[in-house]
């Protein structure tokens, strides 16, 4: 055993090591200079071809002096994220030992605890989150810590900082946010901007990339944490409780971004989509992303991007004029383009553009409900896992279910669904046509609700959900409640994900992510990370291709027959929602699937409005206008392609029809044929009347989840045709409320979260 004197000179060795290690790396470490971390480089964006789409990045910062911050900022920024700042070393060991041992299990590397450690991570040029950066920031904070004061650490702090919008330091984000200079900021303003410190891409009521970034969201969140500030800075005395008061319930909404020039057109979406995808891919940070140098290989074809512009920009022109019609203000397309089998993005629409202060990206946000384009997952679930009444067996699309108007809808124990009150809930279509029991493929040719809705229930809400999810739909998009109008497209995913997922159709089962960017290089090396994704089996190939020919009856026969146009083998289906907020379009062929949305949304209060009344008709529904803007753009887009038929479909599983089918049936067609005739049964001869949704003076607001003068609530999807621009199918209607509180409540229209 050593003698305590070797056990004390070992121990006083170590230390005395330590402090001697310490002192050579503070010695060798120099503290970040604000102007340097200033220097930033563009991002150069390229086409699929590899010409240059865009360059971006140059950072928008002008450094201040502390006397040009008001004390109001300063006091905000502090108590935000360091209460004890005016009066703590500037290092907190705790805050680095979990960012040590987050980076050991190969998290996410946490930010510096103090404003201190935080200017130094800002202000450090390499963003490489390994153990010897971080022991460097480390170091590096104790020697500003000693060499500067606590004014000039501040402001250093406030300087370097992101505050979103490509406003780096607090001068630039004045500008961003307020157009006024940062001296002029007032203590409301400035809680807000401390609320944007802790990430503008959730927190900037202009939305932002991330899944759930929408404005509405956003907008909630920054309340939030805006009204927390405020009294955070009244419990550290940074703020009195008069001043407070005068700013409760006053949100100081920051102006909208600035239009840029260069993001006009669809560019700046293909960007945001784009940088979307590397920040995901590669790890890199969106401040170090922003500070540029990266050169990022985009899918976008140049072409096919001008051809879906133009077929919006034609059809929008034709019908929508917000100067003759009130009701034409705020209606906006979205949609998007992949190439099945290969997930890659060639063409997308997000709106106006940037130029023209339109900053959402409609092809990438969540938010619009589907309505009726889900139903194909929901035929598809039945093909694959059967329902209560076959035991597992396959359902074929010539199975009947009843399509008649107000109709009580079974559980999974038989039992009639039921609202809060006790009261039966009925579902509706859009017309109150008696089609009587109709096979599936009919049901699906005329987009009628009450079969769908029903063989939902039959299969099981959850495997209706697996199956869409199996194609592609992001699990943030879901709606929660697997309730019985979750069979009818309450969910709201992107219009990327949908012609992603109706490609996995298009490829017989095979499904492959959609991804916008091949190769991403800094300083000479390419990022890891961009390989074309992987492929994986969905479904098996006679499910997608038995959909598929169900849902080439749609444009051969049903709702979506201007799609016939086209002149080539194609596939796909309408949706409209519940109070005409939303319609559709996804349809593919063999070479390329593309999703179409069109709604109306006033980006000064972010809520979608019913777009009865657009254009002059009464209603806008899928087989309409966003139809014609798919035939249109598939017209060029497909222009020189050699047309190519889909895989045969060969019967699948049994025909099992609804209880309650009349007995003898009518000799049904084989049930391989694409589609029944119309001459398949008298309720079948005719199509419904092309007459609007009745209106809350007609009938219970589809609102009221508690209306006993119908018993039923909406007036979703049946449809009566194309015939004409206010034709076509319907989609959605209001979810019954549960008895059971674990199902969930009613879907109330469009969320913008």
């Amino acid at each position: 055993m050593p003698s305590w004197k070797q056990v004390t000179t070992l121990c006083v060795g170590f230390i005395g090591l330590i402090v001697g290690a310490s002192g050579v790396a503070l010695a060798l470490v120099h503290v970040p200079s604000e102007s340097d971390a200033a220097k930033s480089q563009n991002n150069v964006y390229l086409w699929a071809d590899g010409s240059v789409m865009a360059r971006d990045g140059e950072t928008n910062r002008q450094n201040v002096t502390i006397s040009e911050i008001p004390s109001e900022m300063q006091n905000a920024a502090i108590a935000a994220e360091n209460a004890s700042f005016r009066t703590d070393s500037g290092v907190d060991p705790m805050g680095i030992a979990r960012a040590v041992v987050n980076m050991a299990r190969g998290g996410e590397t946490q930010g510096g605890s103090t404003i201190t450690q935080q200017y130094v991570k800002n202000a450090m040029l390499s963003q490489e989150q390994t153990l010897d950066r971080k022991f460097k920031e480390l170091f590096i904070a104790i020697k500003v810590g000693w060499s500067k004061s606590k004014d000039q650490i501040l402001q250093g702090y406030l300087n370097t900082s992101y505050y979103g919008r490509g406003a780096y330091g607090i001068q630039a984000a004045a500008q961003a946010y307020y157009g006024k200079d940062a001296e002029k900021l007032n203590a409301n303003e400035s809680a807000f901007l401390a609320t944007v410190l802790k990430g503008a891409d959730l927190y900037d009521p202009a939305g932002g990339t991330s899944p759930g970034a929408t404005r509405a969201a956003n907008t909630k969140r920054a309340k939030a944490r805006w009204s927390w500030i405020l009294d955070r800075e009244v419990e550290n005395n940074l703020l009195s409780k008069t001043e407070r008061n005068k700013y409760r319930g006053h949100f100081p909404r920051p102006n909208l971004p600035k239009p840029v020039a260069s993001k006009g057109g669809q560019i700046g979406y293909m960007m945001d989509t784009a940088k979307k995808y590397v920040l995901k891919k590669s790890g890199v940070s969106e401040p170090r992303f922003d500070k540029g140098g990266y050169t990022i290989r985009t899918t976008f074809s140049r072409k096919k991007t001008n051809q879906l512009e133009t077929a919006v920009k034609n059809v929008n022109k034709r019908y929508i004029n917000p100067k003759k019609r009130t009701k034409d203000e705020f209606v906006q397309f979205g949609g998007a383009s992949v190439v099945p089998g290969d997930g890659k993005i060639v063409a997308l629409y997000g709106g106006e553009g940037y130029d023209k202060g339109h900053f959402s990206n409609n092809a990438d946000t969540f938010g619009v409900p589907v309505g009726s384009t889900w139903k194909p997952f929901v035929l598809a679930a039945a093909m694959k896992y059967g329902t209560v009444e076959s035991n597992g067996v396959p359902v074929r699309q010539d199975s009947r279910y009843n399509g008649d108007d107000h109709l009580r809808v079974k559980d999974a124990q038989g039992g009639y669904v039921k609202r809060r009150d006790g009261s039966y809930f009925f579902q509706e279509n859009e017309s109150n046509h008696p089609w009587g029991y109709i096979s599936l493929t009919k049901a699906m040719e005329q987009s009628v609700n009450t079969p769908f809705v029903q063989l939902g229930m039959d299969v099981g809400m959850a495997k209706v959900r697996e199956m869409a999810e199996s194609t592609g739909i992001s699990e943030a998009s879901f709606d929660k409640n697997l309730n019985p109008s979750f069979a009818l497209g309450t969910s709201t995913p992107s219009a990327i994900r949908m012609a992603d997922a109706y490609a996995t159709f298009a490829t017989s089962g095979t499904k492959v992510e959609p991804y916008s960017v091949t190769k991403v290089t800094y300083k000479g090396d390419d990022l890891e990370g961009f390989e074309k994704p992987a492929s994986a089996t969905a479904m098996s190939a006679n499910i997608a291709n038995n959909v598929t020919k169900v849902l080439e009856n749609v444009i051969d026969n049903g709702t979506a027959k201007e799609a016939k146009r086209l002149n080539m083998p194609a596939a796909g289906k309408t949706g409209t929602t519940d109070e005409n907020k939303s319609a559709w379009f996804v349809g593919y062929t063999k070479q390329l699937s593309t999703a179409i949305t069109m709604f109306r949304e006033d980006a000064g209060n972010p809520r979608q409005l019913s777009m009865n009344g657009v254009g002059g008709f009464d209603s806008i529904h899928g087989g309409a206008l966003p139809t014609e803007v798919w035939t249109e753009y598939m017209l060029q887009a497909m222009k020189g392609v050699t047309p190519e038929s889909f895989p045969p479909a060969t019967p699948i599983g049994q025909r099992l029809d609804q209880e309650g089918v009349p007995t003898p049936t009518p000799t049904p067609t084989p049930s391989d044929t694409p589609s029944s005739s119309p001459s398949e049964s008298p309720s079948e001869s005719s199509s419904p009347t092309n007459s609007p949704s009745p209106t809350p003076t007609d009938s219970c607001s589809p609102w009221d989840l508690n209306c006993r003068d119908n018993g039923g609530a909406g007036n979703g999807g049946n449809g009566n045709g194309a015939g004409g621009p206010g034709g076509g199918p319907g989609g959605t209607s209001p979810s019954p409320e549960p008895t059971d509180p674990t199902d969930g409540g009613g879907w109330l229209g469009g969320p913008n979260g």
